[in-house]
């Protein structure tokens, strides 16, 4: 049972993933969206490729990906933060 819920709970995030890639493809076909927009998307999968091709494990690439987009994003706080308090 936990095994067939595990899979129905893949194949749903698959489909998911590529219901996203075609509305993606579909928006930039037809003007809506940008490269820049889109391929800030691809910005994990970049980062997980490179740990992964550090560290040789998914786990630590994962683990990695995870510390470092939430350290970018902490640094993005901050920074806007501070361009709104002193207006530069």
């Amino acid at each position: 049972m936990v095994a067939i819920s595990v899979g129905l709970a893949f194949g749903l995030l698959g489909l998911g993933l590529l219901f996203m890639v075609f509305a993606g493809v579909r928006s930039l076909t037809l003007g809506k969206q940008d490269f820049k927009k889109i391929g800030m998307m691809a910005i994990p999968f970049v980062v997980f490729g490179i740990s992964f091709a550090v560290f040789g494990e998914y786990a630590k690439a994962g683990m990695m990906t995870a510390t470092v987009m939430m350290a970018t994003m902490v640094l993005a706080i901050v920074l806007t933060g501070l361009r709104g308090t002193f207006k530069f």
